[in-house]
């Protein structure tokens, strides 16, 4: 990956490199128990904790395996949501992709228009062939997203994680570089 952080613009939003001045925004939905709960995370307590999320974003770029967008409104520039890739395998041109998004934003289209421009930079900047989304099979949101954009479903992975004390089934999603403009018909 370049040096220079890449800046996707859409049409109502700018995805941009989180940094630690964005701690707590990152904090007012990383504390709510309804954004993360998907996530195999426990609501963070204090903006300080943030902050491994932020070095998180760092390392994964700096490893190679992995970008994540902050997700901003054009009008605000505050960090509203986050998108991007992990565990990504060049060899294999192959990507995990992940996301969430204020409640306060839900249900306005912002997550959609994240994730087609995300998709879309993955396979024109990355060499990708395939991008996946596991998703909680209680995650009916995330599922109708992906859908929308072309991931297809594969199956289902049976304790494929383990977080938070438990272990989590997980659905397979995922779209190919020439399913890409299927959806557009």
């Amino acid at each position: 990956m370049g040096n220079e952080f890449p800046v996707i613009e859409t049409e109502r939003l700018i995805l941009r490199e989180v940094t630690t001045e964005d701690a707590k925004d990152l904090f007012i939905y990383l504390s709510d128990q309804e954004v993360v709960k998907h996530m195999g995370l426990e609501p963070y307590q204090t903006i300080e904790g943030t902050g491994a999320e932020i070095k998180w974003y760092q390392s994964i770029y700096e490893e190679g395996t992995g970008i994540r967008w902050g997700i901003t409104l054009k009008d605000s520039g505050r960090v509203i949501g986050s998108c991007g890739f992990l565990n990504r395998h060049p060899k294999h041109f192959r990507t995990e992709i992940g996301f969430e998004l204020s409640k306060d934003y839900w249900g306005k289209g912002i997550a959609g228009e994240t994730l087609e421009a995300v998709v879309e930079y993955g396979f024109q900047h990355f060499q990708l062939e395939r991008i996946e989304a596991l998703i909680e099979p209680e995650n009916l949101a995330s599922q109708r997203l992906v859908e929308k954009q072309g991931f297809i479903r594969e199956g289902l992975l049976r304790h494929y994680e383990y977080t938070c004390g438990k272990f989590d089934d997980l659905y397979m999603y995922s779209i190919l570089k020439e399913d890409l403009h299927k959806t557009d018909t």
